[in-house]
């Protein structure tokens, strides 16, 4: 348990793909809403966790407040990644110095993993660290782009990738440790110049180019599986099954 790190958990979308009116993170895994897992395994790590809340807010803040110490922000425009932090910095505790970033959709992260991510940030004295994994089909995925130093320059959503950066394998699993000072520095400079005209948090990366990146890999790839769609939420439930 840390009191130098803070959580930021962001579950406000509808998921429009699970073809269901309920909040994604309010689905089912084996009969368990999909947030209390996140829930779960980042309440082993600190107490300063932060959930970004949107689409049936309210449900989600009955369901989590009977069990979690956690501050709830409300998202009222679900306008990208970088507006779900955008909403949550104003509540990050003053002793903190990291921020851990992760979507309420990924159930399967274990608090080691994130442990060491966390780990690796420090050792390294990192600005930001991403946790990027490799995997075989990379369709969906932010793609990882490094410079011929092999130096961290950015991540390319799929949507606004190319065909040469599509073939990439290393993804982004849209889970960060970022030092609180350098995200409240660039947060405010991400623009929504992209195909969804969002502001997407995978920006921070392009605009904090001159600070000291890097990537934390070696995760099971499993870990990061994000539910998106029914057929995602049936994977994740036979991994645990067969776990």
């Amino acid at each position: 348990m840390t009191d130098q790190t803070a959580i930021i958990i962001l579950a406000a979308g509808q998921g429009t793909r699970m073809q269901s009116k309920k909040a994604k993170v309010l689905h089912p895994i084996l009969g368990k809403p999909m947030i209390l897992y996140i829930l779960e395994t980042v309440s082993a790590i600190t107490r300063d966790i932060i959930l970004v809340i949107g689409h049936q807010g309210q449900k989600v803040r009955d369901l989590t407040s009977q069990e979690y110490k956690t501050i709830l922000v409300k998202q009222d425009q679900q306008l990208g990644t970088g507006h779900a932090v955008l909403c949550a910095a104003p509540y990050l505790p003053s002793q903190v110095k990291n921020i851990v970033i992760l979507c309420g959709d990924t159930p399967l992260i274990r608090a080691a993993s994130i442990q060491n991510l966390i780990k690796e940030h420090n050792n390294k004295k990192q600005d930001i660290t991403v946790l990027a994994v490799e995997i075989e089909n990379p369709a969906g995925y932010g793609r990882i782009l490094f410079n011929n130093q092999k130096q961290l320059i950015g991540i390319i959503e799929e949507k606004d990738a190319n065909a040469r950066q599509r073939k990439l394998k290393l993804i982004n699993s849209g889970i960060y440790c970022i030092k609180k000072k350098i995200l409240n520095l660039y947060l405010k400079q991400i623009k929504p110049d992209n195909a969804q005209a969002e502001y997407y948090l995978t920006d921070i990366i392009k605009l904090a180019h001159k600070e000291k990146l890097g990537v934390f890999s070696g995760v099971d790839p499993d870990e990061i599986k994000g539910v998106n769609t029914p057929q995602d939420l049936k994977k994740v439930e036979d991994i645990l099954k067969n776990s």
